[in-house]
Order: C-alpha cells, then structure tokens, then sequence
C-alpha cells in the first residue's frame, strides 16, 4: 500500500514539473519578445530625441534669421525711402544744371550775335574793310588794331600821311562818344631795336609810336586828350611767335582800346540789333 502510494506521489511530481517547464519556457519566450520590444522603443526613442534636438536647433536658427530678416527688412524699407529721396533730389541737381546750362547757352548766343553787331557797327562808323585792320569785342572791350606797315615805316615812329586817313575814322568813333576811354598800344616784334640818341630799345620805340599816335588824334584830329591813354608793350605780347619774316609783321602793330561805359556800351548793342 505505502509503496503504490509513493509511486502515485513520485507520478504526481513529475507530471508537476513537466507543466511547470513549460510554463518557464513559455514565460521565457515572452520576457524575450518584450525585451525585444522594449531595445526597439528604446532605439526608436533615441532617434526621437536626437531628432528632437535637431529641430530644436533648426527652430532656434529659424528664429534668429526670421528676426533678422524682420530688422532687414526694416532698414530696407528706411534704405529704399533714403534712396528715392536722394534720387529726387539728384533729379532736382539735374534740373537745375540742365536749366544753368540752357541758359549760357542762350547768353552765349546773344553774347555772339551782340558781338556781331558792334563790330558790324564800328567797322560801319569806321569805314575800315582792310584785312591789316581788326576791329572785334571782348567783356564790353572794343579793340581796333592796325598793322604798323599802315602807320611807320620800319623803326620809325614817325606817323604816315596814310596811316592818318585811317586814324581820322578811328577818331570819329571817339568823338562820336565824348565819354569812352581809348588806350593806344604800341606793340613791336622781338627784332633787337639798334637804339639812337632818343630811343634805346623796343620798349622805348613801341611807347613812341603810341604817342605819335595820341599827339595826331589830338593835335590833329579833336579828340580830347583826356580821354586817350598812351601804352607802349614793346616785344612782350606776340600774337604768334617771332620765327618769321610773316609773323613778325603780325606782331608790329598799335592796337586801339575803346573803354566804354556799361550802360552806353548796351545802348549802343541796342541801336544796332534793331537794324537786325
């Protein structure tokens, strides 16, 4: 009897641990399967959190530039009004200069066509056609110069019968105008002057000849001697160089200078673009 129940018993024990076996196994098998699952969530949960971090960064500099972007825009829009101000006033600068200009240009024209016509007019009152006669105006300056073949002979300041027919047309412009100024000019090429009792050099001989000059507009001539000036410039202020027979003829010569006073000087403008 005790031996058939310690078989039952030995039997019972043994069905007990091959249950229990299996259910350790089956345990086993589970805990493995979560593990499993919980190292893929830990992974998963890494790659988030790294991601996260990323895009903390990523809206950390999003939102630095975006404020920048903001600020530059700002001083864009201050630049860009900054801007168009200086422009318009750069298109005003223009305006002016542009209107500046126009206007020279128009004085510059008058100024061309009034200079015609005084010369037109002198040379009118004058009577002078000679190519060795120049009569031209310059800053309201009326300059009359004549070669000296037409007044000396060569180093003489001696005045010619000839060179007096042409000083009596000069002297009726001036007597014309009680009131202008002339200055007589002696001028002389570069040719060293040999010198005599009286004269020493060029200078000397271009002062003789300007009072030559002045003494038969004077004496001569009626014109007051208060309103004549007597200037000798020898050598010193060629028209062209002194390297030519030519252009030392140029150089010897008396210029005229009538000195009017403004208001009859444009009134004399006036009479003469009304012939126009």
């Amino acid at each position: 009897m005790r031996k058939a129940l310690y078989l039952i018993l030995i039997g019972g024990l043994t069905l007990t641990s091959c249950g229990t076996k299996k259910k350790i196994a089956e345990l086993e098998k589970q805990n493995k399967e979560c593990q499993d699952l919980l190292n893929s969530a830990t992974v998963k949960l890494n790659l988030c959190l790294t991601e996260k971090e990323s895009l903390s960064q990523q809206n950390e500099y999003l939102k630095k530039n975006n404020t920048e972007l903001i600020n530059n825009v700002g001083n864009m829009t201050t630049l860009t009004k900054q801007g168009a101000q200086n422009i318009e006033k750069a298109l005003e600068t223009i305006k002016e200069k542009d209107l500046k200009i126009s206007r020279m240009q128009d004085a510059l024209t008058k100024k061309d066509s009034v200079t015609l016509a005084l010369v037109t007019s002198l040379k009118s009152s004058v009577g002078l056609s000679d190519p060795d006669i120049n009569v031209n105006v310059d800053k309201g300056v009326v300059f009359i110069s004549i070669a000296d073949k037409l007044l000396f002979k060569s180093g003489s300041y001696v005045v010619s019968d000839k060179a007096k027919e042409v000083l009596a047309k000069v002297a009726k412009v001036i007597n014309d105008k009680p009131t202008f100024e002339c200055m007589v000019e002696g001028h002389t090429d570069n040719v060293p002057f040999t010198g005599n009792s009286v004269l020493t050099d060029n200078w000397d001989l271009s002062v003789k000849r300007s009072t030559a000059i002045v003494r038969v507009l004077t004496k001569d001539l009626g014109v007051k001697p208060s309103q004549l000036i007597a200037a000798g410039r020898g050598e010193y202020i060629p028209l062209v160089e002194n390297k030519t027979a030519e252009n030392r003829a140029t150089n010897r010569r008396t210029r005229i200078v009538i000195l009017p006073k403004i208001d009859e000087f444009y009134e004399m403008i006036e009479k003469e673009m009304k012939k126009q």
